[in-house]
């Protein structure tokens, strides 16, 4: 039997009226049925008495997931692509119809736990400094996943690609992925992850929107930077937790995916530092995957278990021009 949360009284705070809701949900699906309905019947079920609307923008997926919100989740509101648009602008539809006070980045492939709505708005209402915010993030086996980071600098990628940040008692090496911090406590920080973003309404109307150069991957680390640039505090706090199983629409993309993260890296760079940066940024990541590739070579002459791998970072390096971001029309 479908359930249809229509008929549940949490649907309520789904339901459009001349009132502002408190948050607008925005949820981007690409081929992740299964995962978009366990997240939308979590959010729905998980006793919010805030009121909200709620976006599903389905970026041309071909299982069947616009059909399920259509059935299951009748009161949200689902904007149908013909192509796949990316992460960045498929949000951007939604962040333009958007009414709420506040607005929630969420990716489909998470679950939300009771509490942690109300718990979010109420934090940004009480913290009018704070322009973006996240929370505490589990992965599916319950430990921390550790979301917010500093920005991608030189320096940090240099110290995650070289595996320095995996040296004990190496305290600078981890600070780039904050390796030493449990998230249980409150603090400002450079990037919080877009998979449990809260965003305040007025300050991204200052700032603007998610930047559509950035087709998948480094989104909301250009977004964080902008805010901070605009004096606003992109903060973590504990006011709940979520689930993140992670790579839900990127699961299938393989070397692709290294290749598009690689991509978005140093688009960052050449953005926010200039042209030689950049040169550097992609530099450091393809010695970085070439160094990879000949290791999972050299352990294949002595174990055929190597091969996928050697075959994965082979195509990354074979693709490495694709790295370098060109101008999107």
């Amino acid at each position: 039997m479908i359930k249809n949360y229509m008929t549940e009284s949490t649907m309520s705070h789904a339901d459009f009226s001349e009132t502002r809701p408190d948050l607008s949900v925005v949820i981007v699906s690409w081929n992740t049925q299964s995962l978009l309905r366990d997240c939308l019947a979590s959010l729905f079920e998980s006793n919010v008495h805030a009121k909200l609307e709620v976006f599903v923008v389905d970026n041309h997926s071909r299982d069947g997931s616009s059909e399920m919100v259509e059935t299951c989740f009748p009161s949200v509101r689902l904007i149908r692509n013909d192509h796949n648009a990316g992460f960045a602008k498929a949000n951007n539809q939604a962040l333009k119809l958007a009414k709420g006070r506040h607005v929630l980045l969420l990716n489909s492939d998470t679950l939300v736990h009771s509490g942690v709505i109300d718990a979010s708005i109420d934090y940004m209402d009480l913290h009018p400094e704070v322009g973006m915010m996240g929370c505490r993030v589990l992965n599916g086996d319950g430990t921390v996943q550790k979301t917010c980071s500093q920005f991608p600098t030189l320096t940090n990628l240099f110290l995650l690609t070289t595996g320095l940040f995996r040296v004990p008692g190496l305290d600078f090496a981890q600070r780039y992925r904050m390796d030493n911090w449990q998230r249980d406590d409150e603090r400002d920080v450079e990037v919080v992850s877009g998979c449990y973003l809260v965003v305040r309404s007025d300050a991204m109307s200052t700032v603007g929107l998610l930047d559509e150069d950035f087709f998948f991957f480094g989104e909301e680390t250009d977004w964080c930077r902008r805010f901070l640039a605009h004096g606003y505090a992109v903060r973590f706090a504990p006011v709940g937790t979520i689930t993140h199983f992670g790579g839900g629409s990127s699961k299938s993309l393989s070397s692709k995916r290294d290749l598009m993260l690689s991509e978005a890296t140093v688009r960052l760079h050449r953005k926010h530092g200039g042209l030689v940066p950049a040169a550097a940024a992609w530099t450091i990541l393809l010695v970085f995957n070439a160094s990879r590739f000949t290791y999972w070579s050299l352990q294949d002459l002595l174990q055929s278990s190597s091969q996928s791998r050697k075959m994965h970072f082979r195509g990354v390096v074979t693709g490495f021009l694709t790295a370098w971001p060109k101008v999107r029309q």
